[in-house]
Formats: C-alpha cells, sequence, structure tokens
C-alpha cells in the first residue's frame, strides 16, 4: 500500500455510508471492512501523532459496530425486520449480554491493528546466517501446516518461542520472514503500547481478545516485540496493573482450560534477563541471536547493496566482513545506507561535469553520447558546471566504489555494548541455546 492509505481508507468509508444510505447494505458491509483495513494499516506502518492514530481506531470502532448491524441485517432479511439506524441506540435499554458484546468488540477492533494486513516480503533466504533460528522456526510454524500428520500424539509444536541478542541482529526481520513463509496463517504483530491502556482493567482485556482473536483466526502466530516491557521480572514495588497483566499474560499462554492448539506466541528482546521466571517458562525454546559471524556479516553487505550500480567484488565484501567484527546487521545496513549517499553528494558538491556514454534515462536500451557525470577540474572534456545545470534525464550518478564503502565505515561505530554481550551470554548458558 502507497503512502495515500489513510486518504485511500477515507474515500471507502465515505462510499460505504453512500451506499448504506442508499439502501445498498451487502455493498456497503464490503466497503466498510475493506475501509477499516486501510485505516488499521496507515495506524500501523505510516507516521501519524497518538491523536491521530486515538482518532482512527475510534473510527474503526464505529465503522465496525454499523458493519456488525449490517450483517445480522443481512443474514435475517427474510424477516420484516430492518437494521438499527445508524447511530442509535434504539428503544429498549441494552441487557448485560449486549453491553458485554460491544466491550468484546471494543477490545478487539483495538487489537485488530496489530494484524499484519499486507504480508511483508522477506524470504528466509534474505535472512543472512541464523540457520538454527530459521530451523527452530520451520518446526514450529511451516512444518505443523504443511504435514500436520507429522504432529500427533505426543509430537507437539511448539508454543511458544523467545528470540534474545543484542539489538538490531535480525529479531523482527525473522518474524517477518515467518509472516511471509506461513502463507495460511495469520500473522498478529504486537508491541506493548498495542496491549497497554490508561484504563483500571483494560490492558488484561486487551491481552486476552488477543488470544481470542487468534484462537478464532487459527492457525496463528503472535509476535510480540520487546515482550520484556511487558512480562519483567514481579516485585513488590510493581504496580497492581502490570501484575494483572502478567498474570493474563500466564494464563492465555498456558493455562488451565485454554486450547492453544495452532497458535505459537513468538517473542523478542534484547534483555532476557529481565523476563519473569514464569513467562519465561512459557516459552520453551530460546534462541540466541548473535551477532553475525564474518560470512554473514559479507552476505548483509551484499544484500543491503542490492541492485545499487556499484564496482564492488566479492573480495572487497571479504574485506569489509572482517573490518567489521562487533557489529550488527542494523549497524551494517547504515554502514551500506551512508556508502550508497556518497555518489549524491558527490553530484551535489560538483564544479565540473563531463559527458559520457550511457544508457538513456528514459530507455535503458538505447545508449547515449550526452550524459552528465561529476568530474574533476583537470579532466578532458570538463564543463565547469553544478548539479543546478544538469537536466533531469542527463545525470549519469557515480556508481558506489570500495573507497565509499570504507569511509562510510570510519564514520559508523557498532552500537552493541560489551557488558550486555556477557549478560546474553550467561543467559544463554543458563537458559538457552545458540541460534
Amino acid at each position: 500500500m502507497s503512502g495515500s492509505t489513510l486518504q485511500k481508507g477515507i474515500e471507502i468509508v465515505t462510499k460505504a455510508t453512500e451506499e448504506d444510505k442508499n439502501g445498498n447494505y451487502a455493498e456497503a458491509l464490503r466497503l466498510y471492512e475493506h475501509g477499516v483495513e486501510y485505516f488499521l494499516h496507515a495506524v500501523k506502518y505510516e507516521a501519524q501523532s497518538d491523536k491521530s492514530k486515538e482518532s482512527i481506531r475510534a473510527k474503526c470502532v464505529q465503522y465496525l459496530e454499523r458493519a456488525e448491524k449490517l450483517k445480522k441485517y443481512i443474514k435475517n432479511k427474510t424477516s420484516d425486520k430492518k437494521p438499527v439506524a445508524d447511530g442509535s441506540k434504539g428503544g429498549d435499554s441494552k441487557s448485560d449480554n449486549e453491553e458485554d458484546d460491544t466491550e468484546t468488540k471494543k477490545f478487539k477492533s483495538q487489537i485488530g491493528s496489530a494484524i499484519v494486513v499486507e504480508k511483508p516480503n522477506v524470504k528466509w533466504s534474505d535472512v543472512a546466517g541464523l540457520d538454527a533460528a530459521k530451523e527452530a522456526l520451520k518446526e514450529a510454524v511451516i512444518l505443523p501446516i504443511k504435514f500436520p500428520h507429522l504432529f500427533t500424539g505426543k509430537r507437539e509444536p511448539w508454543r511458544g518461542i523467545l528470540l534474545f541478542g543484542p539489538p538490531g541482529t535480525g529479531k523482527s526481520f525473522l518474524a517477518k520472514a515467518v509472516a511471509t513463509e506461513a502463507n495460511n496463517s495469520t500473522f498478529f504483530s504486537v508491541s506493548s503500547a498495542d496491549l497497554v491502556s490508561k484504563w483500571l482493567g483494560e490492558s488484561e482485556k486487551l491481552v486476552k481478545s488477543l488470544f481470542e482473536m487468534a484462537r478464532d483466526q487459527k492457525p496463528a502466530i503472535i509476535f510480540i516485540d520487546e515482550v520484556d516491557s511487558l512480562c519483567g521480572s514481579r516485585s513488590e514495588n510493581e504496580s497492581e496493573s502490570a501484575r494483572r497483566i502478567k498474570t493474563e499474560f500466564l494464563v492465555q499462554m498456558q493455562g488451565v482450560g485454554v486450547d492453544n492448539d495452532g497458535i505459537l506466541v513468538l517473542g523478542a528482546t534484547n534483555i532476557p534477563w529481565t523476563l519473569d521466571s514464569a513467562i519465561r517458562r512459557r516459552f520453551e525454546k530460546r534462541i540466541y541471536i548473535p551477532l553475525p559471524d564474518p560470512m554473514a556479516r559479507a552476505r548483509m553487505f551484499e544484500l543491503h547493496i542490492g541492485g545499487t550500480p556499484n564496482a564492488l567484488k566479492q573480495a572487497d565484501f571479504k574485506v569489509l566482513a572482517k573490518k567489521t567484527e562487533g557489529y550488527s546487521g542494523a549497524d551494517i545496513g547504515i554502514i551500506v545506507r551512508e556508502a550508497l549517499m556518497l555518489p549524491v553528494r558527490k553530484v551535489q558538491t560538483a564544479t565540473h561535469f563531463k559527458k559520457i556514454r550511457g544508457p538513456s534515462r528514459k530507455d535503458p536500451d538505447v545508449i547515449v553520447d550526452d550524459l552528465l557525470t561529476p568530474c574533476s577540474p583537470g579532466d578532458s572534456g570538463a564543463l565547469e558546471m553544478s548539479w543546478v545545470d544538469v537536466p533531469g534525464d542527463k545525470l549519469f550518478e557515480p556508481i558506489v566504489t570500495m573507497n565509499d564503502m570504507l569511509r562510510s565505515l570510519a564514520t559508523i561505530k557498532p552500537t552493541v555494548n560489551e557488558d550486555d554481550l556477557l549478560k546474553l551470554k550467561k543467559f544463554t548458558d543458563d537458559f538457552g541455546q545458540e541460534g
């Protein structure tokens, strides 16, 4: 979806209200639900202020309540019953059950923003290294969907997997790969902000609604990023609200009378030692996602550069990998992004350009002789001019070189703390396994 997702959602629900007024209830229902999908996507993936997000979520609740009324009317349209007028409360007071239903819908609507509407496009091959982690996730997610007969009797798939390690090592990226590869699963991507409410008692109801929705739409994967912020160690000083959230989480993950068949809870954290011990036990498999090794780092440089024109060879990627011991995958991504900007800066600061032969901007199959590229004043054929004087379709940007990569590397330092690495190593020795 494009950056105008919110505007598209507004257009769809505007059309839905028109169809609703005209009595085309089936089409109105379809449009209301479609419009809400766009709104939820905008809340999840586009920059919005907190006030704007609250406003959008409130509208979603309103449209979903209307859609629910239309759905009931369409189902019972053989009778003379008409849908309740939009926004009216009817003549009779609501029963306790109706109030409960409305509250449940409200919480499920809030959780709805956590559902990934558009599947990420991250394949296993896009994840450099981390073979043990990938195999564990395939074992927990992909195989039970494809070969359900393998997982019968006492052989059960994993119900909870914790990915832990330094920041920027690919924990969330792995979750995106799971969402892509698990085609038949509903993927819930939630953060602590999605589950914490300022109103007393609402947070645990949101947790309960999340698991109920997952059970309704199984097979399902619940990915909770920064799970430590929700499920830290219990102490005497913590608030009653925090204690109740953790209790509800424990019950829903593995409580008496709770059926979690077909549901995987996938947690990610940078500080696993702060997790509550009972929560830690619920995550049956705990996988350490370490800093990348040299081979993985070389592959990361290659993946991040992608199809951008460059002069780097395989030997250059190996040299860069050796020079980036202690860097995370996110750090390497920043190094490459900085290097990719250097040709742009050469264009911006150039005082001279020269004509070269190259592919036309309008048709890459056609070779032209009048493209312009930055050069030094002493070069043969150098023309004194700035980027302002270069026509948009005539610029031939310099390609990324090994020198650009080294200049970028010299300015960017690793972000991972040595003390945290020691703590992670100890946690892995005590509770985890290598990823």
